[in-house]
């Protein structure tokens, strides 16, 4: 005789998307903070990538703001918002747009903390679509590479829903500006190409949970060689690793999940067992995230490593707006297969 599953069995079976988990954690917290708002273009219909959807119609138009096409005035009045003691919460249509608002990111947001001696707050998150997707050389930055030098500024890229709500949580909570840099092939929002790998959905509980940022996660363990990646190539790399333990090698994945703070201790622990290192980012390779930890490594490290490490990265070129072009310029799965394969050839 078939019976009704309990509600809290079900409950701890869901699964969502990256775009559901955020939304539920941006929900979470305008209930739990009445100073916590979102502003940005087009909002009130649910956004790009539908990371606002259904928010008006609880919190109403004072909580949901949509702004003019004006990056640097919404941004600034962010600013202020935050420094007069509330939460807000941008959403970009593509993160892309943020460089229009450079000035008031890198010449306030970041400095003002540190100018003022601690005394002004700046608790301000930018959602922000980052990375390639077939549109073109103006809508395919890696957000996060380009920020990745500024002091002042923590750096978040989740990619999996249930760190994407954690981590949310985290950064609407945090004193400082936060760069939320989520792939735009990871939403998983309606229409959208979604990254595919063991972890693209994924459970994501009712409890309330929040994943501390500068804590980074081993998304498969390995013995034989570490890889770092994070985004959709955290996707790809894990596909290449799960591939490869049918041929007998043992890749550890491991995710930094934020890029500022850097768990540089998770990555070292790893080497200390593995010998090999790669790493794998989206960006391009010059100034990269990549070429900073693979400094680190070196620097704290170089002593338990068999083989030079091995970075893969974009070329230093402007992404082609050609579907063809693109693909060739963006590392896959085979280009990261080969790099690991050639380290152990060493």
């Amino acid at each position: 005789m078939l019976t009704r599953r309990s509600t809290a069995a079900q409950s701890s079976e869901r699964e969502l998307t990256v775009v559901q988990a955020l939304r539920e954690a941006v929900r979470e917290e305008m209930r739990r903070d009445e100073q916590v708002f979102v502003l940005g273009e087009d909002i009130r219909i649910g956004g790009s990538f539908l990371f606002t959807l259904g928010l008006l119609d609880e919190f109403g138009p004072e909580r949901v703001l949509n702004t003019p096409i004006s990056e640097a005035g919404f941004v600034g009045l962010a600013i202020g918002a935050a420094i007069q003691g509330m939460r807000p919460i941008i959403d970009f249509q593509y993160g892309d747009f943020i460089f229009t608002a450079f000035d008031q990111i890198i010449q306030q947001c970041s400095k003002l903390r540190y100018m003022s001696g601690g005394q002004v707050r700046i608790p301000l998150v930018f959602q922000l679509p980052t990375g390639a997707s077939g549109r073109g050389a103006q809508h395919a930055n890696s957000v996060e590479t380009v920020f990745y030098s500024i002091p002042g500024l923590k750096i978040v890229t989740p990619a999996t829903p249930y760190d994407a709500k954690g981590l949310f949580k985290s950064a609407v909570r945090d004193n400082n500006p936060v760069l939320f840099c989520v792939h735009k092939h990871l939403y998983g929002s309606k229409g959208r190409q979604l990254a595919r790998s063991s972890i693209s959905r994924g459970h994501v509980p009712d409890e309330e949970y929040l994943t501390p940022l500068g804590k980074g996660d081993i998304k498969k363990r390995g013995s034989d060689i570490t890889a770092v990646a994070n985004g959709i190539m955290l996707h790809r790399t894990l596909n290449v690793a799960e591939a490869l333990e049918h041929e007998g090698l043992s890749v550890e994945v491991v995710d930094p999940r934020s890029l500022v703070p850097f768990d540089t201790e998770l990555v070292i622990d790893s080497v200390m067992r593995t010998s090999r290192l790669v790493v794998v980012e989206e960006g391009s390779e010059r100034g990269g995230w990549g070429a900073q930890l693979a400094a680190e490594i070196a620097g704290q490290a170089i002593g338990y490593l068999d083989v030079p490490i091995r970075r893969v990265a974009s070329p230093n070129v402007p992404i082609p707006f050609s579907p063809a072009l693109e693909s060739a310029v963006i590392p896959d799965e085979t280009v990261i297969r080969s790099a690991i394969l050639e380290l152990m050839e060493y």
